[in-house]
């Protein structure tokens, strides 16, 4: 195979800059010494870091939402697992159209999915509540994980659960054994990918949210209508600093390449 050209290269090294740049400038931002968005031109401060423990709203928003995400996404692979076996294995009539409705949330804006829980919410009296929170938050990310464990699902080898029932293998002891390690990694894709998009999402969560339920992305967007000092900057960077060092430790006792591309430890 020929390798990449100079064009090709000098595109890829842009992509990667543009991409990194805005996290970049924000960490930086983080370490000013200064009271106002500012590169730390004049020396590096950990002012900013250390103002955070001031504000326990941030941290309480953050474990909330790290709470929140974590939930939402299990509880929305609990539905997407069977679901993803259901339609990669059966052919049944409108299993098209039961699949484009799991998918449907992705196709509405979040404006209008947060409008339309805060109605209905409020109607039934769960406005504001935890509870609320994790139905919505479940809707919004169960095509995420379904799409992730679909894939997984369709491209698994059936010869492989038809041995074990020759052998005798029960439909639990299947499941436990054969199925979920044989898409486990489309399992745990999926709900990293879950836990993802309801951590960093506002645009819905910003009209559900009450003073107790605060999220760390609606605090962090309160904050910035009445401020516009780097404190948000420095909570920013420790979330930064917080998801690579996750992305680390996944990395060193999973391996991304099994949670990003499926593949197993040799490859295959």
């Amino acid at each position: 195979m020929r390798g990449n050209g100079p064009l090709a290269l000098i595109f890829h090294g842009m992509f990667v800059v543009i991409m990194l740049a805005p996290i970049v400038v924000v960490c930086l931002v983080a370490f000013t010494p200064e009271g106002y968005l500012s590169l730390p031109t004049n020396g590096f401060s950990l002012r900013w870091f250390r103002a955070i423990a001031n504000y326990p709203e941030f941290v309480r928003a953050f474990w909330i939402s790290l709470g929140l995400g974590a939930l939402s996404s299990f509880v929305a692979l609990l539905f997407a697992v069977p679901a993803a076996l259901a339609i990669a294995r059966y052919k049944f009539r409108g299993r098209d159209a039961l699949a484009a409705l799991f998918l449907s949330p992705l196709m509405i804006p979040h404006v209008v999915l947060g409008i339309a829980f805060l109605r209905f919410f409020t109607s039934i009296g769960m406005g504001g509540s935890f509870a609320a929170l994790i139905i919505a938050h479940v809707i919004v990310v169960f095509p995420f994980a379904l799409r992730l464990t679909l894939a997984a699902a369709t491209g698994m080898d059936l010869s492989v659960e038809m041995a074990a029932i020759s052998l005798g293998a029960g439909g639990w002891t299947l499941f436990r054994r054969v199925t979920l390690p044989l898409i486990l990694p489309g399992v745990v894709s999926g709900w990293a990918l879950a836990f993802i998009q309801s951590f960093d999402d506002l645009t819905m969560t910003v009209f559900l949210a009450a003073p107790g339920t605060e999220t760390l992305p609606v605090r962090m967007f309160l904050y910035i209508q009445d401020n516009i000092d780097p404190l948000v900057t420095s909570v920013s960077a420790c979330v930064i600093a917080i998801t690579m060092t996750a992305l680390i430790l996944l990395d060193r006792f999973y391996g991304l390449d099994r949670v990003l591309a499926g593949r197993s430890d040799t490859g295959q």
